[in-house]
């Protein structure tokens, strides 16, 4: 049988998995559950997880929940998968472990949530939210001096001074992703100070390279709209101002 991905796109876990199929040349039909629509809270997904959260995969009879444990199962279930994605050596797997791990408890308040209270909110009904957005900031700022201080080292240009990358990288790629929704300046702001930062999320893009950038491009999609309907808005404000000063002039 096929396996299933449910997913939805516009969730980084959820892009993660699909990368890593597209790497590694495993088949699969990609199921879309749709977010904003609410469709991971409806009786059917609740027979795939009962969680009700996305991604989630049916292969045969197994069906697996959250993104880490989904990639790693497909890493060691399909053949061909080759071995610096998920190494065999147990000290080596074991590092890629504590980033993932560190990833699960530090990142996710991040970029994620920054993105999330600062622009993408009012897409599922809910209103921007200033003050948590700073709260995110604060987190995310220290979680990219954590990955440029720590777990990007001299030599090598991936995590943990490897010279190709893990599922590690994939991983918290996908999740410093959602920041190209940000206009250029916030992003600019927030990442312009972590150089090695940058430059290893360039080589992960490009060792990726196309389904990196083919997946993640449902945010540049995002990021046009969004910028549409701020120049939709700003033109209907300035147009009201001019009717108010015409008016106010006669």
């Amino acid at each position: 049988m096929t396996l299933k991905l449910y997913v939805d796109r516009l969730s980084h876990p959820c892009r993660e998995v699909i990368i890593f199929c597209k790497l590694n040349g495993i088949d699969f039909e990609e199921v879309h559950i749709d977010l904003s629509k609410r469709q991971h809270l409806t009786p059917e997904f609740k027979e795939v997880n009962p969680m009700k959260q996305i991604p989630a995969i049916m292969d045969g009879k197994i069906k697996l929940s959250e993104s880490h444990a989904i990639v790693k199962y497909l890493a060691c279930a399909f053949p061909g998968i080759a071995d610096h994605w998920y190494p065999a050596d147990l000290y080596k797997r074991a590092k890629v472990e504590s980033v993932l791990d560190w990833h699960r408890t530090n990142f996710p308040r991040g970029p994620g949530s920054y993105v999330f209270t600062s622009v993408l909110a009012p897409v599922y009904g809910l209103r921007l939210n200033p003050q948590a957005a700073s709260r995110s900031e604060k987190i995310l700022i220290a979680s990219l001096a954590k990955i440029e201080s720590v777990w990007l080292q001299k030599k090598g240009r991936f995590l943990l001074g490897s010279g190709q990358p893990s599922i590690a990288d994939l991983s918290l790629a996908c999740e410093i992703m959602p920041l190209e929704a940000l206009d250029e300046r916030d992003r600019e702001r927030i990442l312009g100070p972590f150089k090695r930062v940058q430059k290893w999320l360039d080589d992960t893009k490009n060792v990726m390279a196309p389904h990196f950038e083919e997946v993640n491009s449902i945010l540049y999609k995002f990021k046009e709209n969004l910028q549409k309907q701020r120049d939709q808005v700003g033109s209907s404000i300035t147009q009201s101002s001019r009717k108010h000063y015409l008016h106010s002039k006669m």
